[in-house]
């Protein structure tokens, strides 16, 4: 094996070399019958003049292939981008050694590209880590010497080729190496998914055609573009050179020629040359386009060789190749679409070293967290798990019109990549104990799982009996009834699962171990409030949610500690809302016992005093109720004083001290699912809402956010777990609400499916009215389809798609994950409608469309001041 490379000096007409220090490996020369003199084994004959002796193949094979992994392989990393980006000649790291020159920028990334990608693969292929930097060290100063110095252009001929040779062993070998250990991580990196798409990058003809001397590609020559074209003012920048046997570049002009005859099946059964199909396109397009063109590329054996990753494999391992080699040529896809549409390629690797966007990791960012939402995931059955965006909004593909083929993927990438807005659930933050509901056995008690438990559970095991049980023991009857002795396939059950495996909890989930799981908990809870705190920042992380809108009862004597008389910090993933079901439900007597136990005149005056201080207090985004199924309001409005009036709606529980209300009621609300048992937000003989509850919201400029709906305690020995619906809630009731206080704005969602068509025509007649979510038993896959749906229809992006209703942190994960599954089929369903009728949208429109239903719609009607 020969390794010294050599170059001629300027202007010697190549026949005066540069001399680069001599390489560690000049020569290796393989005497397996020891024949060679003793003095050419001697050390310092080898230092001396770069000879190694080696005694077998194996040794030899070695070399060779530290050779072509190690120095040939980064080589060939680093020429394409350098080609492109108009650094000549690798002296180029000599020069301005500057952190953000585009030459450092290029170092780091292909030292990335050896330190996580090419030295475990080589370990894993049975090379030892301390020759693989050995052979690293010797290279990477040699790269770095002013007289090792090569024509980038040069180095990348017959680049198609060289990937295979070069970059496809170390690709092989971590797939192998992953599936050998069974692992669940893709082990390709973006630094390799790059050095992949700069190399077809450079193999893709220009769309206008060739230079300005019309090389003929029918001897398979072609004219690519330059990704930076080189200043007018440049000295030589407008010179045609020649790099190669009738190869040129002209860097003013921002063209090279290339040769390359390697022929792939196209689309339509016929061989073409890999550049022709790369160029196939009449517009760039998005990246899902790429991906057949790609992975042809990578599997052919004068491409990127991996066809042999798949020989003697068995059914596993095969399926866990493919799925990772599909992640990859999706990852590289990405990368070289962005390229394509004119993303700078320097750039690009600077967002990598930043960890902007997607890459979180840098260089060593996993392709899965970069690849588009596969085919296979496009069915509305897997859940679709949040994963940043890997298109940033500055990128050239957002302005791109999509054509149809290409939209489901988009659709399904930008959902997945959406973060959310969390406008209603029942969650507390860490700082407030144990209000903070988390863990298995908090999912495994969620009030569905209890309900669907006692529909067969054993007769001896009364609902008394039950909820007279520790929380484990709950769960544990739970688990075994509706996991063990039942498959786990209603949505809550499902939830819990989907919510488990995103924890990484898969071999668990496998054995049924549900002590193992305890055991994952129990790893935060010995952190104490470090520790949830933790695990709560892991869940919003995972489930992709921007903050989530607590439910806050201040009428509780437990929640009231928390803000009374200091209010505790808490993060701003975690916003209020302040509860007002218990303030219209009393009359005056009552109305002057809380108003006096709190210090109060018995005065509306007071009463709406009393409010604007809990709003003082609590900032929430708004105020809210949960009403029954017997919602209603009369027309009339009533008076404006308490004398006289026998009942003005309000709870005394509510207008009194929290300590004072404990003592009324004796009730702690310390599960939140025991508000929602409060009282009605409106009597039906109440009209005290016009005196104390519009007029704050309309000082305040605070939206009143309803849930219509709930027939509560149909089964009341099952507490909160025996609510039901009412078949059909009458609306007349919000119709009259959204007339008659114009200034108000007002949030709702319903909870029968039969009020759902109702309610987006009267959200298409009231301005001051916004329809949110899938509530409670409308949250089930089948529902929020055919919901999600008919807003669009009438409403088009003018309401929120989704809310929680979280109880338990964990299930965030769950129930955002399984609803951005079926709402991305919905949405692209929609859109593939929009192309067929003549409107292409964009990147940039579409993820504008997505954000609104996730939370951007909520933000505009939240800022539009009625007042």
């Amino acid at each position: 094996m020969v390794d010294r490379i050599t170059s001629s000096r300027p202007n010697s007409n190549g026949l005066i070399p540069l001399c680069e220090p001599l390489p560690m490996k000049a020569l290796v020369i393989c005497d397996t019958g020891r024949d060679l003199p003793e003095w050419m084994s001697r050390g310092e004959t080898q230092s001396k003049f770069g000879v190694k002796i080696r005694h077998s193949h194996k040794e030899l094979s070695n070399d060779i292939a530290l050779k072509l992994r190690v120095a040939n392989g980064t080589h060939t990393a680093v020429a394409h981008v350098m080609a492109l980006s108009a650094l000549v000649n690798t002296e180029a790291f000599c020069g301005d050694s500057s952190p953000t020159s585009p030459a450092s920028n290029i170092l780091a990334y292909v030292d990335s590209l050896y330190q996580s990608q090419i030295v475990p693969a080589a370990v894993s292929d049975g090379i030892s880590a301390e020759e693989t930097e050995a052979t690293w060290a010797d290279w990477r100063q040699r790269l770095l010497h002013p007289k090792f110095g090569l024509s980038t252009f040069f180095i990348t001929q017959n680049g198609a080729a060289k990937c295979g040779l070069r970059l496809g062993p170390t690709i092989k070998g971590l797939i192998n190496a992953s599936a050998g250990a069974n692992g669940r991580e893709n082990p390709l990196s973006v630094s390799m998914a790059f050095a992949v798409a700069a190399i077809l990058r450079f193999l893709t003809p220009s769309s206008n055609g060739k230079s300005s001397n019309e090389p003929d590609n029918r001897n398979g020559i072609y004219t690519g573009w330059l990704d930076t074209v080189v200043d007018d003012s440049a000295e030589s920048a407008d010179e045609t050179v020649s790099y190669a046997d009738g190869l040129r570049y002209n860097l003013q002009k921002g063209w090279y020629e290339f040769r390359c005859s390697m022929k792939l099946t196209s689309s339509v059964r016929r061989e073409v040359t890999l550049p022709e199909e790369l160029s196939r396109f009449t517009e760039p397009r998005q990246p899902s386009a790429y991906q057949r063109i790609v992975k042809n590329y990578l599997l052919h054996p004068q491409g990127g060789n991996l066809q042999s990753l798949f020989d003697d494999a068995d059914e596993e391992d095969s399926l866990f190749k493919s799925t990772t080699l599909d992640a990859f040529v999706s990852a590289v896809s990405v990368i070289y679409a962005r390229m394509i549409n004119g993303d700078n390629m320097v750039q690009l690797l600077v967002e990598m070293l930043q960890h902007d966007h997607a890459y979180s990791s840098g260089l060593e960012t996993s392709c899965q967290c970069i690849a588009e939402v596969p085919i296979h995931a496009q069915d509305g059955v897997m859940p679709l798990h949040y994963t940043v965006g890997s298109i940033p909004a500055e990128s050239c593909l957002m302005n791109r019109n999509i054509k149809a083929t290409d939209i489901h993927s988009v659709v399904w990438s930008e959902v997945r990549g959406q973060e959310v807005i969390d406008l209603h659930t029942h969650l507390l933050p860490p700082s407030h104990g144990a209000l903070c509901l988390w863990g298995i056995d908090e999912m495994l008690t969620y009030h569905y799982l209890v309900s669907e438990y006692f529909m067969t559970a054993p007769a001896s095991i009364t609902p008394e009996a039950f909820f007279a049980m520790n929380k484990t023991k709950q769960a544990d009857l739970i688990w075994t009834s509706l996991f063990i002795q039942r498959s786990p396939i209603s949505e809550a059950t499902r939830g819990v699962l989907t919510t488990l495996q995103a924890l990484g909890l898969h071999n668990a989930i496998d054995n049924r171990d549900l002590d193992a799981i305890r055991r994952f908990y129990d790893d935060f809870r010995s952190e104490g409030l470090e520790g949830v705190e933790k695990f709560v920042n892991e869940v919003y992380r995972t489930a992709g949610v921007k903050y989530a809108i607590m439910t806050n009862i201040p009428f509780d004597s437990i929640e009231a500690q928390h803000w009374r008389p200091m209010k505790k910090e808490y993060p701003e993933t975690f916003k209020s809302a302040l509860r007002v079901d218990p303030l219209l439900a009393g009359d005056r007597k009552t109305i002057e016992n809380a108003l006096k136990s709190s210090g109060y005149a018995t005065s509306l005056e007071d009463a709406r005093k009393y409010l604007h201080d809990w709003c003082d207090t609590m900032k929430p985004e708004y105020l809210m109720a949960s009403t029954p199924h017997d919602f209603s309001l009369p027309p009339s409005e009533g008076g404006g004083t308490l004398s006289g009036v026998a009942k003005k709606g309000v709870n005394e529980s509510s207008l009194q001290s929290p300590f004072a209300f404990t003592e009324l009621t004796g009730n702690d609300c310390n599960d939140c699912e025991d508000t929602d048992n409060l009282p009605s937000v409106i009597n039906e003989s109440s009209d005290f809402l016009t005196e104390v509850l519009m007029p704050v919201c309309e000082e305040r400029d605070l939206p009143l956010a309803l849930k219509i709906g709930a027939h509560r305690s149909v089964n009341p020995a099952l507490l909160s777990a025996g609510d039901g619906l009412v078949a059909f809630a009458d609306l007349n009731t919000l119709a009259r609400l959204c007339g008659r206080f114009p200034r108000v704005r007002f949030l709702a969602t319903f909870l029968s499916r039969n009020n759902q068509q109702e309610a987006c025509v009267l959200a298409s007649k009231f301005r001051n009215l916004h329809i949110y979510g899938a509530w409670w038993y409308c949250n089930n896959p089948s529902i929020i389809k055919e919901i999600t749906q008919m807003r669009v229809e009438m409403l088009g992006s003018a309401f929120t798609a989704q809310h929680s209703d979280a109880r338990v942190v964990d299930q965030l994960i769950y129930k955002w994950s399984h609803s951005r599954s079926v709402i991305a089929k919905v949405l692209a369903a929609e859109y593939e409608k929009l192309v067929a009728s003549g409107w292409r949208p964009t990147r940039e429109e579409i993820r504008r469309d997505v954000g609104r239903l996730f939370g951007g719609s909520f933000s505009e009607f939240m800022d539009k001041s009625l007042k």
